[in-house]
């Protein structure tokens, strides 16, 4: 290689560190460089990652390496036939697995060798935390929309042993301490609680805490799922009651969103828990799409966000009305309009007002909100306000 094309190769390593520099990444970088096969291993042997193609992997750099235990910072050739050049892995002087390429244009690509081993280095140091710490790495890259495909989401989540799922839902968690001498404690004896609570058959269930803040990120492949992660996390606080533990816990759960997407439920479970603890007070869990038009409120929204509100707010009433050849929506529109009138909307219906009494029963049964609840109320008022102007 000529000094330009070190440092053009130099630079495109770099590039790929600034988009979250995966050992799968690096592999793919030198792969489509060299023209060759490149295998990952960490320090036992295992595959990390593998890239291109041209030439056969071995199930392990053991069966065709003579490498020495500690092994020397040094190329090595390969054997058995092999053509190629394998590296180890080295920060500082701890081994943490090896680099391979192969094919018989290998050798000519020495330097690219050791830069991308470097690069994957400085990567695996990171994950010092050991198999925690390089799955910790994973939630994080997840939560920070690191992946840009599903394949690089589901190479990288390989390499670190966890099973992805197609979609997560995030429960955002904020303990409060009466006593902050043993908040180190409970806080391993509360995130011990949220692991059981929130715990699935479906996947990997991960954990990421930012300063004071725990989220969960729960495998939830179907709806189903996403219903039972909800009701688990809404109730939280009273698990802990139960399990005799003193401490409040905020929290919000976000809604089901596919794997790529998954920092938008993390978002809407930390607006969640803020928006939860400024209207109900301390000591509850709520979910995202519990909170009506709150989210709206507080963050703003597009149009095409608010005409989507208002549709998922009335299309159970819609989806009623539709069916039975009732007038549900109907009632409720006219009922808040005429400012809650019972008398008054049976004669603008031409109905008994007792009809006027069921069918408002109906209403709260299906859309589940409270009619005598001014949260609720709100909801409801601005999905049917926005209802209008969209027409």
């Amino acid at each position: 290689m000529t000094p330009e094309e070190i440092v053009a190769f130099a630079e495109g390593l770099a590039r790929v560190s600034a988009a979250g520099g995966s050992p799968k990444a690096f592999a793919n970088h030198l792969a489509e460089r060299i023209d060759a096969a490149v295998l990952v291993e960490d320090a036992e042997w295992k595959h990390v990652a593998t890239a291109g193609g041209g030439a056969e992997i071995p199930v392990s750099l053991r069966d065709v390496l003579d490498a020495q235990h500690p092994p020397v910072h040094d190329v090595h050739r390969l054997r058995n036939g092999r053509t190629g050049l394998a590296l180890p892995i080295f920060v500082g002087e701890e081994h943490l697995g090896w680099l391979a390429a192969f094919g018989g244009k290998a050798g000519a690509f020495e330097y690219a060798i050791r830069l991308t081993a470097s690069a994957i280095g400085v990567e695996l140091s990171r994950e010092q935390g050991g198999r925690l710490g390089r799955r910790r790495t994973f939630w994080e890259r997840l939560l920070s929309r690191t992946y840009h495909d599903a394949a690089a989401l589901r190479d990288d989540a390989a390499a670190r042993g966890i099973r992805p799922a197609p979609q997560y839902v995030v429960v955002c968690l904020e303990f409060e301490f009466s006593d902050e001498t043993h908040a180190a404690a409970e806080q391993t004896q509360l995130r011990t609680i949220a692991i059981e609570s929130l715990r699935s058959t479906d996947g990997d269930v991960g954990f990421l805490e930012r300063s004071a803040t725990l989220f969960v990120v729960v495998p939830a492949p179907r709806e189903i799922d996403a219903a039972n992660v909800r009701t688990a996390a809404t109730l939280l606080p009273r698990t802990l009651a139960k399990r005799g533990v003193a401490t409040r816990v905020a929290g919000g759960v976000g809604e089901a969103a596919p794997a790529l997407n998954a920092a938008q439920s993390a978002e809407q479970a930390e607006a969640a828990m803020i928006i939860g603890r400024r209207i109900y007070g301390s000591g509850s869990v709520i979910a995202y799409d519990a909170l009506g038009a709150y989210p709206l409120l507080m963050q703003g929204a597009r149009p095409e966000e608010l005409r989507g509100f208002a549709q998922r707010a009335l299309a159970a009433l819609r989806a009623y009305d539709e069916k039975h050849q009732t007038e549900l929506e109907r009632t409720l529109k006219l009922y808040l309009a005429v400012g809650e009138n019972v008398k008054t909307a049976a004669a603008e219906l031409n109905v008994h007002r007792h009809t006027v009494f069921y069918r408002l029963r109906q209403i709260a049964e299906i859309t589940g909100c409270s009619l005598e609840s001014p949260h609720d109320q709100l909801t409801l008022r601005m999905a049917i306000a926005i209802d209008a102007l969209s027409e």
